[in-house]
């Protein structure tokens, strides 16, 4: 393409700008509206509570307890497959395991593997860990892209292409894919990111290890990842840990609601999780992280004494005024749309972060990290009205977590994507089990009825 053609191409022109102010002004709807016809934005009532739209039984959250008769906030609570993940994640951390594969069979299959079954599993992962011929030379370094979700959601399109039963939707071909695709998300990833990097710097070195079968799914992300293969056990533990609790969370987020709209239509396993990855993109969703990292950055540059409560306070009075950091009035990693007052895999996370911050010589930024999870619920109280209330959310430690583990920022929502994979596909299933309707709800028309005018007469 001609350079001048082709930087036209990607400009927003004039032209362009007058039909967005067009677009704007005919698209724009009056927000008292959605009271008015007791719309629930969001699907989520009033006072916040999702808008009851199906039936899973691959996980539970608890936000909420009735006493006396009354609805009141509880400490949060997560249940995969009936199981709470405080008792799974002490299951496997007393026996010195990893979790993520036992998570998985848990998630996809409804029960706790015996270890016969739990070995047998881990083969079966492994086998599927080897992508198509040239794939990662003809797909993923050919078109490097900056985004790696992008690129990630580009490959499970591709590999639609090298699946000869692609179209094939009957439960065992769809199990198979899903498994395929467990399997590959970390490579996938990976590569791309290295593909990346040397892309926008010749200077970095291009490698690509190929994982170990012997290894677990975090092992294997860590192996990949460093050009050493070197990792310790501590930081492959809580990536591990991370996996385990980024793995499911209900049927109502953004992305297995995805899951289960695109999969009711009878589309494909790779163009259902596609989509999902295209959901766990936006930073609404699985971005959050990431936000939480660039806050605390902007915050030490700003904050001279990290361990001042007042001067921190400010700071975050600052964030909720649209004073400080993006300007969005937001505290990332604060709050959440279903838990008030906690949020249990923040609670899980918390004690493993303390402990990977004092290997890494990084405890005044865990003390940062402890002291705004502290004071932001305050700070939010006196700023905002809030119909239940604020606790750290799990991308709170998330961010911290993956810098101390060295894991490059683009990494950060595809690592979401390689634990969430396994709650995803075990939506997939269920939504095809239990084939119905197409999921359609309902939008009501605000648009007055015009009559069609001639060309030559407008």
């Amino acid at each position: 393409m001609n350079k001048n053609i082709q930087d036209d191409f990607f400009t927003v022109t004039p032209e362009i700008l007058a039909l967005t102010g067009l677009c704007k002004n005919h698209s724009t709807i009056d927000t008292s509206l959605f009271a008015k016809f007791d719309v629930k934005r969001g699907l989520r009532d009033i006072n916040g509570k999702g808008v009851l739209t199906g039936l899973t039984e691959i996980s539970d959250i608890v936000s909420s307890k009735v006493v006396d008769g009354k609805c009141v906030p509880c400490e949060g609570e997560l249940y995969y497959r009936g199981i709470n993940i405080k008792d799974i994640v002490s299951g496997f951390i007393k026996e010195d395991r990893f979790g993520f594969e036992e998570t998985t069979y848990l998630l996809l299959f409804g029960e706790l593997p015996k270890e016969d079954r739990l070995q047998k599993f881990k083969a079966l992962l492994s086998k599927y860990r080897t992508l198509p011929t040239n794939f990662v030379r003809d797909i993923i370094m050919k078109a490097p892209s900056f985004d790696m979700m992008n690129t990630l959601a580009r490959s499970v399109l591709t590999l639609y292409a090298y699946d000869e039963k692609g179209n094939d939707t009957s439960l065992p071909n769809m199990l198979r894919q899903c498994l395929e695709m467990i399997a590959l998300f970390p490579q996938l990833a990976v590569y791309a990111y290295q593909a990346y990097a040397h892309d926008v710097d010749s200077n970095n070195s291009f490698f690509i290890h190929a994982p170990k079968p012997e290894l677990s799914v975090a092992e294997n992300i860590l192996h990949m990842l460093r050009i050493d293969n070197k990792y310790t056990k501590l930081e492959a533990r809580i990536l591990d840990l991370a996996l385990v609790l980024h793995a499911e969370h209900g049927g109502g987020n953004n992305s297995s609601f995805t899951t289960h709209v695109v999969a009711s239509s009878g589309t494909d396993a790779y163009s259902v999780i596609a989509a999902a990855l295209c959901s766990l993109k936006g930073p609404k969703h699985g971005g959050a992280n990431i936000k939480v990292m660039l806050m605390f950055e902007d915050m030490k540059k700003n904050v001279k004494d990290w361990e001042d409560e007042d001067e921190v306070a400010n700071y975050l009075h600052k964030l909720l005024n649209k004073e400080a950091f993006d300007k969005s009035g937001l505290i990332y990693g604060m709050g959440h749309a279903v838990y008030s007052l906690s949020d249990p895999r923040a609670d899980i996370f918390r004690k493993f972060v303390k402990s990977l911050s004092e290997e890494k010589g990084l405890t005044k930024e865990y003390k940062l990290y402890s002291l705004v999870e502290s004071l932001a619920p305050q700070v939010i109280g006196k700023e905002r009205k809030t119909y239940k209330g604020v606790s750290a959310n799990i991308d709170f430690y998330s961010g911290f977590v993956y810098s101390m583990l060295g894991l490059p920022k683009e990494l950060y929502t595809p690592v979401f994507a390689m634990a969430r994979i396994a709650g995803w596909s075990a939506h997939l299933l269920e939504e095809q089990i239990n084939v119905g309707k197409i999921i359609r709800p309902a939008y009501k028309s605000i648009s007055p009825h015009r009559e069609y005018i001639a060309l030559h007469d407008r």
